[in-house]
This record gives C-alpha cells, structure tokens and sequence, in this order.
C-alpha cells in the first residue's frame, strides 16, 4: 500500500506523467529531442522541415494551395505538441544558432518579406543585476591613475574601463582587430561582425552599455562614440543598399532575423507611454538594440554631433515599396521608444521636444474604467509643472516619467500627486 500512495503523491507533485519543462515554455532544441522519439511528431516535424527548405527557395505564398496547406496543417499540430511556446536563450553561442533553427522550423509560415516578426524566439528572462560593483571599482581605478586623460570624455573613459577588465578588454581587441584593414587590404566584413556578436554577447552588459551608450557634450567624444564599432567596416560600404534588399539578407540569416524580431518586440514605441515604450523596460530594449549589431542589419550613430542612429541603406529606387521601406528605417531613425531608453541610459535629463509635444497635443479625455480622464490629467500636471522652478520641474518630470504603469494607465500615486498640487495651487 506505500509504493501507490508514494506515487500519488508524486504525480500529485508532478502534475501528472509529463515533466513539468513541457508543459512550460522550454526550450526548442529540447522540445525537437523529445519530438524526434515520438513518431507521429516526427512524421510532422520532418514536413516542416520540407516546408521550411521550400520558404527558404521560395515565397511562401508561391507554393500551390495544396503545399500551403499542407505547411499550415503541419504547423498547428507541431504547435500543439512539444514544441508549444518554446523559445531559445539568449547569450548562448554554441546552441543559440541551433535553437533558433528550429524555431524558424516550426515557425516558417511568416510570410518572406513580412517586416513586422512581432514575437521574439528568444526567452524573456529577468536579467539578473549586472555587476555594477566590478565596473565600479574598475571606473575608480581609471579616474585615479595616468589613465585618466581627458575627464569630459565619457567614452574615452569607457573604453579604459573596458581594458582594465580581461574579457572585455581582449574581446574588443579582437573585434577592433579583424574590423581593421591589414596590409592595405580591405577588412572582412563577416568576420567583424562575427567578432562584434562575440563582444557584445559574452561582455557583461554594464560594460557594453556605458561603452556604446556614452553621453557626449563635443564632437570630438560623438567621434569616439560613432566609432565604437569601427563603422568603416562594419556598418558602411561604398554604396548603399536598398533597406529593402538590407531586410531581404537579415531575414534568410536565423541569428538576424531573430534579433529583428526580438528588437521589434522589446523596441516597439508606443506614443500613449511616458517613457516611450509598450513594454515599458528601457534596459531589454537597449539589449535587443546591441544585439542588431554585427547582423547584416547593424546599426550605428548617424555623425559625430547626433545621438540618434540609422542603417547604411537607403529608399531609392524602391518602386511601389516605398512605404515599407521608410518603415525599416524609422524602425532605428524615427523610434520613440529607443530614442528613450538611449537618452535615460545617457543621463539625458531633457525631454525630446517632438515627443513633449507629442504628450500635449492631446486634447480630448480618454477616460478609463475608474472615470478617471488620464490624458486630461496628464496634459493638466504638464502645465502645471511648467510654471514650478526648473529644478523642481526636472525633478517632478523625472518622477512623473518613471511612474509604475498597468497598460497606459496612471499609477493611483501618480494621479493623488497630481490632485493634491492642482488643489493647493501656487504658494
């Protein structure tokens, strides 16, 4: 009578015969494992397979009605198996090309040519706090020895940080390296993009932020910045491309075409959000944006006296397509979101003119659930706040732009704040 109770207990623990890692989001080179030992799901996944190479030759929508369906029957009931909802891991280099092969498996009725992916393959996992005490004390070392140099150089001051410590400093010799022309050759682009992925995905964050995302108050700092990436090599060539043919190159690349993915998701601008952002994580933007870099489709600064950024391509020559390809350039040029989260990692205190105006130029109450009117009320705290002392407006702005959201809405502290300084008026 022990042994079945004890296993009672331990299905009732359990959840039943199946592990727990399936029935959660888990990982897709698992999830094919497990696929392939069971044959009705293996009969499935080798169709995708099929599927997939056909995608890879071919327009989806240039396969005969019989072939599409066939992809779009396998594709649900692979979805419904294993690999329900499995997802790749970031930071990974040995397995994260595999994973992400498979996930394009099972996930290869985009459509070619389809700019807006959506969901990105990759887990969303917390990032844990980066290890700020060690760029701390390595920062401190810099500012009290010879290394110094030129204080108001953030850049230069970030890139001596980064040499003090072994991983980044000898990985960056190595990307600035193999994106350095030899012997009056030209550099190897794919090799220094493949140096820069390595850099900016085995460096710890703390570093590689404070490194790319560095304030400048000069051109001369706005220099050192644009040329973090060596952009001669690794962003421009003699000519531009079409940002359309650019797009067409990212997406028959998995590492690419899941870093575009994931940036459209973390990135993704909303104009109803204070800090820019439907996601509201300045932090997983900034990641997915240094993760575009060393992709066909890496980004860099547009000059020396500009934070903003853009791709090497251009919209000429784009026919009736012209629409959708100014679309993949403000995705970078014209983003609210990482516009925002580039200024909040830069210290940039002031609020971007367009998208101040942007917040007032609503005039009609959108009024929630609880009868509160959040866009009159925020238009109301703006105005406000404008008549108060600057330094009570930075800081009371700053408050305001960091306030805990739940969709679009105002936080209850925000909103009682808000009403208490209407209420008392000026002193």
């Amino acid at each position: 009578m022990g042994l079945p109770l004890l296993l009672g207990l331990l299905f009732s623990r359990t959840g039943g015969l199946l592990p727990q890692s399936i029935e959660q989001p888990n990982s897709c080179i698992t999830a094919e494992s497990l696929c392939l030992a069971d044959p009705a799901c293996n009969n499935t996944y080798r169709i995708l397979e099929s599927c997939s190479r056909s995608y890879a030759q071919n327009n989806f929508f240039i396969l005969d009605h019989g072939a599409r369906n066939k992809c779009l029957q396998a594709e649900t009931m692979i979805r419904n198996s294993h690999f329900q909802e499995c997802k790749c891991q970031r930071r990974t280099q040995k397995q994260e090309e595999q994973c992400l092969r498979i996930y394009w498996t099972v996930h290869s009725t985009v459509p070619e040519g389809d700019f807006n992916l959506e969901i990105s393959p990759y887990k969303n996992v917390v990032s844990e706090e980066s290890l700020k005490t060690n760029y701390n004390k390595l920062a401190t070392r810099v500012s009290g020895s010879h290394l110094a140099g030129d204080s108001t150089n953030p850049c230069l001051q970030g890139a001596q940080v980064c040499s003090l410590n072994r991983r980044c400093g000898r990985l960056r010799a190595m990307y600035v390296s193999n994106c350095s022309p030899k012997d009056g050759h030209p550099c190897n682009q794919r090799k220094c993009h493949q140096e820069l992925k390595h850099f900016f995905g085995r460096v710890d964050m703390d570093f590689t932020k404070r490194f790319l995302f560095c304030p400048c108050q000069d051109e001369f700092c706005g220099e050192r910045r644009r040329k973090t990436i060596v952009p001669d090599c690794s962003f421009q060539n003699n000519s531009k491309p079409n940002c359309l043919a650019l797009l067409d190159t990212c997406l028959k690349d998995y590492i690419c075409k899941s870093r575009l993915a994931d940036f459209q998701e973390q990135c993704k601008p909303s104009s109803s959000s204070s800090d820019g952002c439907f996601q509201h994580n300045h932090a997983t933007c900034l990641e997915a944006y240094m993760g575009m870099i060393g992709t066909p489709m890496t980004p860099n600064y547009i000059s020396n006296s500009t934070a903003d950024v853009t791709l090497w391509c251009s919209c000429e020559n784009s026919g009736n397509h012209k629409v959708d390809c100014e679309e993949i350039i403000s995705l970078f040029s014209n983003n609210r979101c990482l516009r925002s989260a580039m200024h909040s990692q830069m210290g940039l205190n002031q609020v971007n003119t367009k998208d101040q105006e942007e917040l007032q130029s609503i005039s009609s109450p959108n009024t929630q659930r609880d009868g509160t009117s959040t866009v009159l009320t925020t238009k109301m705290y703006w105005e406000s706040v404008k008549k108060m002392q600057p330094e009570v407006f930075t800081q009371n702005r700053q408050l305001f732009s960091h306030s805990v959201y739940s969709g679009d809405r105002l936080s209850l502290f925000t909103l009682a704040l808000t009403l208490l300084l209407l209420l008392r008026g000026p002193p």
